[in-house]
């Protein structure tokens, strides 16, 4: 066989590979799960590099980095492929600045956090936007956000049709909305949430608060309009505004919240955070439902959340 019938025997059996599209895609999600060399330059390199495409008669195909270095292949300088992932990289970088700014009294500067992790300045900024989904600075917001303290917190309960409801706040909103079977049991629980503060019973000041609520169970509208007072980690707050975008009368999977997050693997972490929602209603977790559209599990009961949604479908 000559050496031009070689090379298209090689480039045909190199392109029937299923492996192959892979590489002409640069699909990121098969990184680790082979490499290839290129015959031509001596080196290999992860599927995903962004190196010029190899000719396909020079590519051979490897399990792992040592397979392909005994093969007498040396690591793509561009890609690193004997290095831990790119996005596994960054990732650590941007926990090791958001460890920084927890830590700090005052938010460093994003020149200062960029050189503490070894990053670029524009590097940084865009990574920890697209880990994080927020910007160093709103994260930081948020991060205040969570630890302001409280001073007492006002509650008064009412009752719908749903069960009792109990509304509790302070100076800056409404910071929970719970809804159940047993009074005791929702100020039982709300002490659980704020275990140091003390709670005071406000029937005057809160009965319009409560109406409104119940109003907004009874009949559902757009929007429950009333001073929120929302705190939780970064990507618990993220979550929460996702589903107040969520209009009334639709619904989200776990999957579609992660997806406009930008972190469609994060689907197990939305379903979280829609647990951890302090605000029923407020904040309308009952309007995420698992993919095959069933209703899954929801904090204030599952028939709860049948109810809200076939109201707000009716309205």
């Amino acid at each position: 066989m000559n050496a031009s019938a070689r090379k298209a025997e090689l480039a045909a059996l190199t392109r029937n590979d299923a492996r192959w599209p892979a590489i002409v895609t640069r699909d990121p999600g098969v990184d680790g799960k082979f490499y290839y060399s290129v015959k031509t330059t001596g080196v290999y390199c992860r599927p995903s590099c962004a190196a010029r495409l190899a000719r396909p008669e020079n590519v051979q195909f490897h399990a792992t980095c040592k397979d392909a270095e005994n093969a007498g292949f040396r690591p793509c300088k561009r890609c690193q492929p004997d290095q831990p992932p790119l996005a596994e990289r960054n990732a650590s970088k941007i926990a090791a600045a958001c460890r920084l700014i927890d830590r700090s009294e005052k938010v460093p500067s994003l020149s200062k956090l960029a050189a503490r992790v070894g990053m670029s300045l524009v590097h940084f900024h865009r990574a920890f936007k697209i880990i994080t989904g927020l910007s160093p600075k709103d994260y930081a917001a948020a991060g205040r956000t969570k630890k302001a303290v409280y001073t007492d917190i006002l509650f008064a309960i009412g009752e719908s049709s749903l069960g009792s409801v109990l509304v509790a706040g302070g100076g800056r909103g409404i910071c929970a909305v719970l809804i159940g079977d047993d009074p005791a049991l929702l100020i039982r629980d709300l002490q659980a949430r704020f275990p140091a503060i003390k709670l005071t019973p406000h029937e005057n000041g809160f009965g319009d608060l409560v109406a409104k609520v119940v109003e907004f169970i009874e009949k559902p509208g757009p929007r429950l309009d009333l001073p929120l007072d929302i705190r939780g980690t970064a990507f618990q707050q993220r979550v929460w505004k996702a589903l107040q975008r969520i209009p009334a009368g639709s619904t989200a999977s776990y999957s579609d919240i992660a997806q406009k997050l930008g972190m469609p693997k994060s689907a197990r972490a939305v379903a979280q955070a829609c647990a951890a929602n302090p605000l029923a209603v407020a904040i309308p977790c009952h309007r995420v439902i698992r993919t095959d559209g069933r209703l899954s599990g929801y904090r204030w009961g599952v028939e709860r959340k049948r109810a809200l949604l076939d109201r707000e479908a009716q309205a």
